[in-house]
């Protein structure tokens, strides 16, 4: 029973000694001339303007999570895509296009509850 994860466990064991090794590698032979520019955060290409501490606005937050949220929700039509015909086959058709139709209807009214409460907005 084992043997069947042998490949499995040899190729995580590569992986991981390929990750170990160069790091160690990069580590002995890598020139180490820090500098003041060197060592400087780094921000797109331009001098980083602030603390890294600020405050973020809780819009930034709410459009991540209602993006993640409708994004999650339309995962879920791809599936159901896929096995539309055969449930079109199996005379299931009009059932399954009407429960997808809820699951639509019902994210509208979430997507149109948002866009009224100004989640939507930015200030």
């Amino acid at each position: 029973m084992l043997g069947a994860y042998l490949p499995i466990i040899v190729l995580v064991t590569i992986a991981i000694l390929f990750g170990l090794g160069s790091l160690i590698f990069s580590s002995l032979i890598g020139p180490k001339k820090p500098s003041e520019v060197k060592l400087a955060p780094y921000e797109c290409g331009c001098e980083p303007v602030g603390s890294a501490r600020e405050r973020f606005s809780i819009k930034f937050y709410i459009i991540a999570m209602l993006f993640i949220l409708f994004d999650i929700e339309a995962v879920f039509l791809y599936p159901w895509a896929v096995v539309f015909k055969k449930f079109i086959a199996a005379g299931l058709g009009p059932f399954i296009l009407a429960e997808m139709g809820v699951f639509i209807v019902i994210l509208f009214v979430g997507y149109i509850y948002v866009w009224k409460k100004g989640a939507l907005e930015w200030e």
